[in-house]
């Protein structure tokens, strides 16, 4: 893990986040992770990408606050429309990511900001990804 984090802008951060929520329903749930700090829950908009009958959650944007987060607390809650589904995380090894950032930024590369992070960002190590598992049962 690099470590690497781009904020983004406050525009991005407060309209576009809403925005993405209401114009982006058919690609974008919204991830529920408890702060790693604080113990409260946060929540924020992502795009899954389902490849090769396995979800995963790239972080375009790099070490974020959801991925430190998701990483501490080993899951997190994702909700689209009206259903949600708890889940655990595997993050993937760097050498395995390469593909599944392209796949991803083929699917979500049109959205504003995707491609630049990318961009700005070229390094798979500056990209947390998690594999979605199913939580154990106890």
């Amino acid at each position: 893990m690099s470590g690497v984090y781009l904020r983004p802008p406050w525009f991005a951060s407060h309209v576009g986040n809403r925005m993405a929520s209401l114009f982006g329903r058919r690609f974008v749930s919204q991830l529920t992770t408890t702060g790693r700090r604080s113990g409260q829950q946060r929540t924020t908009p992502v795009a899954v990408l389902e490849l090769d009958a396995e979800r995963y959650l790239v972080a375009p944007r790099g070490d974020t606050h959801w991925a430190r987060n998701l990483r501490a607390a080993g899951g997190g809650r994702l909700r689209k429309g009206d259903r949600t589904w708890e889940f655990g995380v595997e993050e993937v090894e760097v050498a395995a990511r390469p593909p599944l950032i392209a796949a991803y930024r083929e699917r979500f590369d049109r959205f504003p900001m995707v491609a630049k992070t990318f961009e700005q960002l070229p390094d798979p190590a500056d990209h947390p990804v998690f594999r979605l598992t199913v939580p154990d049962s106890g």
